[in-house]
Order: structure tokens, then sequence, then C-alpha cells
């Protein structure tokens, strides 16, 4: 079936240049760079509140970049001008328009080339564009802890991708790979699958059986400038201005399937999305889940950024085309749905803003509505009874690069803070969830986390990270028999009993929380990547006395080309 769709793609689109519409992957280090130059000013109008971007619009923002290294910029580093010339190369189609930088596997090139972007296959002509990718991994991962234990297991996943754009406006994108666990006991597998959650979005995984898979896939209409475009598809999207978690859109979850359309002009940017959600309620699946997402983006100037999101997660509703209306207020809509189902639904709407005062310096701040009542703003109660109908979540953050004036260190710092059933619906079906996994901040409810990242180019193929999370956390649910009587709003999944009691901030158990990991990624050949990982975590439960601490690393080898 496989050699099938390669053969398809191989000659199916060998009869269809240079202006790629399809993503640039939310996970592409370009990004870090692209912030980099943004902050630096070499680079005017990046946004970084909506993600991904079109191959183009990277490659034109490799071209002013390179513009002000030839113009002597004396603030470019050597090293940023060693990252720009690999991602030149990498890039080299989009921003030169032939194949000079690249070489394929098919055509006698060498998978050791250091110089050259490599490809299994690579075409082009007046009208079209394919490129075919190899992509894979082998991981090997191991933990001792309080509440993990001890657990060895190596697994491996290899995959293939195809993408390109036929006459300048359409671009397709497939991605589909299969892992399969190496060695390890299911206790390994359980360890796999909570130390990176993702893997709970794939049942054979969720079973144990060690195996799992993944795709990616769209196509993509976009007009020559970009003024205009259409996706239909499967890839992962980021909304919001958070340096080092999202409120709105984040890396959290798997990517789910969706249509979406992109309106820009000027300093102006539109952004809808239309998308399915798989969803679950106390470990039933739901049939039908889904989600709606406007954000509008003002590029005010070029130090001073504003956005508004909002969004909707449906349920027990397969389709209804109010909810496809690009130009609407979600909730205003959502009432036209009629009674019964308003009340199914979850509705968030957000502000953020980005200000960059100083060259190297920005600062982002980003307020969350989960639900809003005026009449008991001041007054948390309803007839004498808590109300608990008002639900705020918010964020600040810096970002500095050349940190403590030492160059290619990015610091960041982020305070979130998200108040008791944040994200959570009472009917226990319209959280702000895909696969339990949270479509915004990794943070559960009823919490707030102090957030410290820093990000150190040691050389242009060699760059480490630090993380450094607090968190405060109160949880917990009383029950009487079957009954939940009791609910503090800390947990994702559980929005039900949101009145029985007036919830506070950090009420319930008390839990803090304190995470630190370092990563190092070393490209010793281009497009091989050795990556070592360790975490440590330590777990306060102070309502019942007892400390946890846990420890658990993984070392990576991977190749993509």
């Amino acid at each position: 079936m496989r050699f099938n769709i390669i053969i398809f793609f191989v000659f199916a689109f060998s009869i269809m240049v240079n202006a790629q519409v399809e993503f640039v992957p939310v996970n592409h280090p370009v990004y870090e760079y692209l912030k980099r130059a943004e902050l630096y000013g070499w680079i005017q109008g990046y946004n970084s509140s909506l993600l991904p971007l079109s191959r183009k619009q990277v490659a034109i923002y490799l071209k002013e970049i390179e513009n002000v290294r030839t113009s002597g910029n004396l603030e470019m580093s050597i090293m940023d001008k060693k990252i720009l010339k690999d991602y030149l190369v990498e890039f080299g189609y989009e921003v030169y328009g032939d194949l000079k930088h690249s070489d394929a596997l098919f055509k006698g090139g060498s998978i050791f080339d250091n110089d050259k972007q490599k490809f299994i296959l690579s075409y082009i002509d007046s009208n079209a564009s394919l490129f075919w990718d190899l992509n894979g991994w082998l991981s090997q991962r191991g933990s001792d802890g309080d509440s993990i234990k001890i657990n060895s297991i190596a697994l491996g996943e290899i995959g293939m991708r195809f993408r390109g754009t036929l006459f300048n406006t359409v671009g397709y994108y497939i991605r589909f790979s299969n892992g399969q666990k190496l060695s390890g006991k299911n206790k390994d597998v359980d360890f796999a699958r909570v130390t990176y959650p993702k893997w709970n979005a794939n049942h054979k995984m969720k079973d144990k059986d060690g195996n799992f898979d993944s795709y990616e896939g769209y196509l993509r209409y976009s007009t020559n400038n970009e003024w205009l475009a259409l996706t239909i598809g499967k890839e992962q999207m980021l909304a919001g201005f958070g340096y080092i978690d999202k409120l709105f859109l984040s890396n959290n979850p798997v990517p789910f399937s969706f249509i979406r359309l992109d309106l820009k002009y000027k300093k102006l940017q539109y952004f809808f999305s239309y998308g399915s959600l798989r969803g679950d309620s106390l470990g039933r699946e739901i049939e039908t889940k889904g989600i709606v997402t406007h954000r509008l983006n003002l590029n005010l100037f070029d130090s001073w950024k504003l956005g508004f999101f909002e969004a909707l997660i449906t349920c027990d509703r397969p389709f209804n085309f109010t909810y496809l209306n690009p130009f609407s207020f979600i909730r205003s809509a959502d009432y036209s749905a009629g009674d019964g189902q308003s009340s199914l639904n979850n509705a968030i709407i957000g502000f953020d803003t980005e200000v960059s005062p100083l060259k190297r310096l920005a600062f982002q701040g980003t307020m969350l509505i989960d639900d809003l009542d005026i009449k008991t703003l001041f007054d948390n109660t309803r007839n004498g009874k808590p109300a608990n109908s008002n639900r705020f979540a918010w964020q600040a953050g810096v970002i500095w690069t050349d940190g403590f004036w030492i160059p290619n260190l990015t610091i960041s710092f982020e305070y979130t803070r998200l108040n008791p059933f944040i994200y959570t619906h009472r009917t226990n079906k319209s959280q702000y969830t895909h696969w339990t996994l949270p479509l915004g901040h990794n943070l559960q409810p009823n919490s707030d986390e102090i957030a410290i990242r820093i990000n150190y180019d040691i050389t242009h193929r060699l760059n480490f990270q630090l993380l450094y999370l607090h968190q405060r956390h109160g949880e917990g649910l009383v029950f009487d028999g079957d009954t939940l009587k009791i609910n503090y709003g800390g947990t994702l999944n559980r929005g039900d009993a949101d009145i029985s009691i007036d919830n506070k901030f950090l009420q319930g158990n008390r839990i803090d929380k304190d995470f630190i990991s370092m990563c190092i990624l070393w490209q010793p050949i281009r497009q091989f990547y050795i990556e070592g990982n360790l975490v440590y975590r330590f777990f306060n439960l102070s309502y019942n006395k007892k400390k946890m601490r846990d420890l658990y690393w993984w070392v990576t080898a991977k190749i993509d080309y």
C-alpha cells in the first residue's frame, strides 16, 4: 500500500517552483532563529504568535537576513552567519530557485555530504516541484525514581515525507511513519507514555503493544503574495505569544484535522479554522467533538503587536454551517445553534500583546477568559450560593537574546496562572483537549508556573537548552458513593460539580512541582543528529507530607533527509 503511495507521488507530480507554499513544521528550529532576527531588527513584520509559516515566507525572511549580512552589519556574530548559511542551504530552492545547493540519492548523491541539503529524490520544472525525504530515529530511554521506578526501553521509528508546490499556488505535504518497541517490558511502555504523553494518542502504544504510527498531510492553496490561503488537512498549529508555552493553541497535543483560512493585508492578519478533535468523557469515547477558532493579529508597529483569539469546543454535533462561517463572533453564533446545543459547548476568548521597547528584548502579556458573568464579577455568589462563573487565566513573559551580553544566548522567562476550572466543562465532553491532552498550556487548572528557559548555540550545529519549571497546583475530588460532591477545579478532564463550593485559587490538595530538563542537540553531519535529554522532577505533596523524586533520560540518533 505504501509503495503504491510512493509511486503515485513520484509520477503524478513529475509533470507538474520556487514559490513553495507548503508549511514549515512548527517544531523546526528556524523559528528560533527568526525570533532572534526579529529582536535584532534584521527582519520586519515577523509575528511569532501564529505558526506555521510557508516555506516561501521563511525564505523571504532568510533573504532579508542575508541582505543584512552582505551590508556589513557588525551586530551579526560569526555564529549567526554560519547558522544563516546552513539555513540558506536547507531552503536553497526557495531562496535561489534552483537545486544547486542540494543533492538526491537517486541521482548518485552521497548521504554524508556535509555541504548540500540531501533528498531521496528531488524534481522541479516550470510548473511543479517534488521533494521526497526519509526520516527516522533510534532512542534509548531510562528512568529511576519514586513514582516511575526503574525502566529501560529502546524505540525506533522510520518514515517518509513528500512535499512540493504545483503552479506556484497549491502546496501538498504528507508525512507518515511507523515506530516499534525494540526492547523493554509493558511497564517500560507505560513509562514511555508518561514521559511523552503524545503517545497516549496511539491506540497500539496505549494498549502496550509497543507499536505506534503517525502522519500529517494537507493540501494548501495560496495566492502569489499570500494575501489569501486555504488549507485542508492535518498539521500542528500554534497561536499566542507565549515564549515557553502558549495559552491558546500549543504544541502539547498531537495535530488534529481541520479546514483553515488565512487572510493577510499589510499590518492585519486573520486566521480561521474548523477542526475535528478526539474526545472522551470519563474514559468513554465521544462520538463527535470539534473546534472552531478565530485569530486576528494587528502589527501596529514593528515593536508593538496585538492579538485577539476565540475558540469554541463543540460536542455531539458532527457538522454545522453556523460554525463554518469564518466571519462571526463565535459565541454569539453558537447561541443561534439552539439553547440545548450551546449549553454543551465550551467557549473561550483571549487577548495578547507583544512589545519590544529595546533591541534584543521583548515582553508579552496574555489574558484568557473561559467564562464571564458581569453580575458575579465582584461577588462570586448567585442567590446566596457559589457561582464560580468567572474563569480567567493570564500569562506574562520576557525574552532576551544575547542575554547578559553573551552572544547567541537567548533567555525566556514566563509566569502563567490558570484559575480553577480553566479549559474544563461541566458536561465533561467539551474540555479544551484533544486525546485528553491540553490544546492550550500544559498546566492543569488551579495552578501557576514560573518558567525559565535558556537556549544557547555553542556552535552553529551544537545547541544546548535548559528549562526550569516551578509549579503550584491544587487538586482533589470528593465523592459520596459514586456521586462527585466537591471538585476543587484542578483536574482538566473533570469539570462537573463546578459550583459545589466557592472555588479559590490553589484550594484543595496542594502539590508543588519542580522540573529541570537539559537537552543537547548535535548535528555532526548535515541532517544527522544526536540528541541527549535529562529530566529531573520533584513533587512535594504537602497535603499528605509526602515527597517524590524522579530522574529520566533519553539518547536519540536521528536522520532527516
